[in-house]
C-alpha cells in the first residue's frame, strides 16, 4: 500500500536490517549444536557467549546474569513461577495495570494457592507507592513483586529506581517487564535495584520467538521446564543462536540510537497529540500527567464504535491497535484504563498510537489529517 503508515511499533517492529544479516550469516555459518564439543558446537558456542554478553553489556549486567528465552512471556513466566515454586502458597504481588503474561500467569498461580495482591495505580496508571508500603511492612510479605518498567498501552514509565529501593529495603525480591522500556529509556541493572528482568527482541528491531531473562547474582528461581542443563539449567533445550545473536545487535543498536531516536520520536508524538486535541471533540489523552515512553501515544474518542474506529483507519492504510481486547469478535474494555479509572462508557474506546524507528513526519501528518474524519464518520 504506497500510503500506508505503520503506528504499532509496540505490538511488533520491523527486523532491522543488521540483526537480519547477522541471524543469516548465524544460520549459514554457525549452525552447530553449542552443547557439542566438536568444533562445530564450540565455534556455536563461542558464538552464544559473544551474544550473551554484548546483550548483558547494554543493561549494565554480567554475562552469567543473562538466560535466553523463546520471548517476554516466557521470561516474565519463568521470573514469577520460578520465584513462586520456591515459596509454596506464599502472598505474589504485581500491579493492576501489568501485561498479560504478568497477570496472567500470577492468576494461573492463585489458582496454586497463592494469596495475589494487586496493586492500584492512579489516574495516570502510577502504582500507589503507598499501598505497596504496607504490602511490605505486612508480617507476611511477598515473595515477589512485579511492576512493569514501561506500560505497553499508555506507555506510562514507572517509579522503578523508588520500587526497587523500598523492595530491596524490605528483603522482596523486584521483578519488572521491561519488554517496552529497552531501547526507549535508560535500562541498567546495575543502576536500579532490580532483581528480575524481562526483554523481548521483536519489540526493538529483532526477531519475533527470542526474549531474555535478566537474573541477578544470587536471586533463587526455578526452572520452568525439565531437560538438558543448557542456560544453566534455568532455560533447557537447545539455544537459538542466531536469534541471540540477532537480539544482541538489535540491542546495542537501539541503545547507541536512544537518545537522539527518542527525541525525535517525542516531538513527533507531541506533534500528533496536539494536533489531534485541536481537531478531534472531547478526544482525550490517556495518561496525560505521568512520565510517558516517548512512543506511545493512547486517546479516547467519545461516542465512537470501537470496531468500526479501528477497520476505519486500516481502511486508509494506518495501522494502529485498540486500548480493548479481542477476543472470538468481543470487544472488552482494556484492564489497563479500567485500572486506571477512566470509564468506557464515558470516555469511549481508546486508540494507541505506537511510533517507533521508520516512523516519519509524513506519516504524523498523513494520520492528522485522516484521524479526525474517521472518529466522525464512526461515532454513534
Amino acid at each position: 500500500m504506497p500510503d500506508s503508515v505503520y503506528l504499532d511499533h509496540a505490538a511488533t517492529t520491523l527486523l532491522r536490517p543488521e540483526a537480519r544479516d547477522a541471524m543469516l550469516a548465524a544460520l549459514e555459518g554457525r549452525w552447530g549444536n553449542p552443547s557439542s564439543i566438536h568444533r562445530w558446537g564450540r565455534d556455536a558456542r563461542a558464538a552464544l557467549d559473544d551474544a550473551r554478553a554484548r546483550f548483558a553489556a547494554v543493561i549494565g549486567a554480567s554475562p552469567a546474569e543473562i538466560v535466553f528465552t523463546r520471548g517476554g512471556t516466557e521470561a516474565d513466566n519463568l521470573a514469577l513461577w520460578g520465584r513462586a515454586r520456591l515459596a509454596p502458597g506464599a502472598p505474589l504481588a504485581c500491579s493492576a495495570v501489568e501485561h498479560s503474561a504478568v497477570l496472567n500467569a500470577l492468576r494461573a498461580a492463585g489458582d496454586a494457592g497463592h494469596l495475589i495482591h494487586l496493586l492500584p495505580v492512579d489516574g495516570n496508571g502510577l502504582v500507589d507507592l503507598d499501598s505497596l508500603h504496607h504490602l511490605l511492612a505486612a508480617d507476611e510479605k511477598p515473595a515477589i513483586v512485579s511492576v512493569m518498567w514501561a506500560n505497553n498501552e499508555v506507555g506510562t514509565l514507572q517509579p522503578v529506581d523508588e520500587i526497587g529501593a523500598m523492595c530491596r529495603d524490605a528483603g522482596v525480591i523486584f521483578h519488572s517487564d521491561a519488554v517496552q522500556a529497552l531501547g526507549k529509556v535508560p535500562v541498567r541493572a546495575d543502576r536500579t535495584a532490580v532483581d528480575l528482568l524481562a526483554f523481548s527482541a521483536h519489540k526493538l528491531g529483532g526477531p519475533r520467538g527470542v526474549g531474555a531473562l535478566y537474573i541477578r547474582r544470587g536471586t533463587a528461581i526455578q526452572p520452568l521446564l525439565q531437560g538438558g542443563g543448557q542456560e544453566r539449567g534455568m532455560r533447557p533445550g537447545t539455544e537459538d543462536v542466531a536469534g541471540a545473536i540477532a537480539f544482541a545487535v538489535a540491542a546495542e543498536l537501539a541503545d547507541a540510537e536512544r537518545e537522539v531516536e527518542m527525541t525525535r520520536l517525542a516531538a513527533l508524538r507531541d506533534r500528533l497529540e496536539s494536533e489531534l486535541a485541536a481537531r478531534v471533540p472531547g478526544l482525550v489523552l490517556n495518561a496525560a500527567g505521568a512520565p510517558r515512553l516517548p512512543t506511545i501515544s493512547n486517546v479516547s474518542v467519545p461516542g465512537a464504535d470501537a470496531e468500526m474506529l479501528l477497520i476505519g483507519m486500516d481502511m486508509e492504510g494506518v495501522a494502529v491497535s485498540s486500548g480493548s481486547a479481542c477476543s472470538s469478535g468481543a470487544v472488552t474494555p482494556s484492564h489497563v484504563l479500567t485500572a486506571m479509572g477512566v470509564a468506557p462508557e464515558a470516555a469511549g474506546p481508546s486508540v494507541r498510537f505506537s511510533l517507533g524507528r521508520g516512523t516519519t513526519e509524513a506519516d504524523i501528518e498523513r494520520v492528522i489529517d485522516i484521524f479526525p474524519t474517521v472518529a466522525a464518520r464512526v461515532r454513534i
